[in-house]
C-alpha cells in the first residue's frame, strides 16, 4: 500500500509535540521533573533541541502511517480512530518500554507517570492534528 504523506501536517504535529514538551517540562512540571530525576539545572544543548525536533517528526511520521493503515485495513477513521491508534501505540510501545527502563534503572514511579502522561498526551495531540489537517488522507 502506498501512503501519501502530508509532510506539512507531519511537521505541524511534530512542532506541536515539541511545544507541548517545552511547556510540560519547562513551565508546568519543571520542579517535579528536576526533583524526580535529580537534575538541578535544565538547559538543553542546541543539538539536543535539534534531535528532539527530529524525533518528534519521526514519531508523527510513523503515527501518520499507523492512522492511514488503521483507516484502510481496520476501517477505524476520524478523530476517534486516530486517538484510539495513538493510545494503543503509547500502550504497546512507549508505556511498556519506559516501564522496563523504570524497573531496571530504579527510577521513581512519579517520573514514569510524569513522562508517560506527556507521551500519551503528545501522541494524542499529534493524532488530532493529523486527522484534522485539511487535505490530509486521514481526515
Amino acid at each position: 500500500m502506498e501512503v501519501h504523506v502530508n509532510y506539512l501536517a507531519v511537521a505541524a504535529a511534530a512542532v506541536a509535540s515539541y511545544i507541548l514538551a517545552a511547556v510540560w517540562y519547562g513551565a508546568v512540571f519543571s520542579k517535579a521533573w528536576m526533583r524526580l530525576t535529580g537534575i538541578t539545572e535544565m538547559k538543553p544543548a542546541p543539538t539536543n533541541i535539534i534531535f528532539m525536533l527530529m524525533s518528534s517528526f519521526i514519531m508523527a511520521y510513523v503515527l501518520h502511517h499507523s492512522i492511514v493503515f488503521g483507516d484502510a485495513y481496520l476501517k477505524v477513521s476520524g478523530i476517534s480512530g486516530a486517538l484510539e491508534g495513538a493510545f494503543f501505540l503509547w500502550l504497546g510501545y512507549i508505556a511498556t518500554t519506559t516501564l522496563a527502563t523504570k524497573l531496571y534503572e530504579k527510577k521513581p514511579w512519579g517520573l514514569w507517570i510524569l513522562d508517560n502522561a506527556f507521551w500519551l498526551i503528545s501522541l494524542m495531540g499529534q493524532a488530532v492534528i493529523l486527522s484534522l489537517w485539511p487535505g490530509n488522507i486521514v481526515a
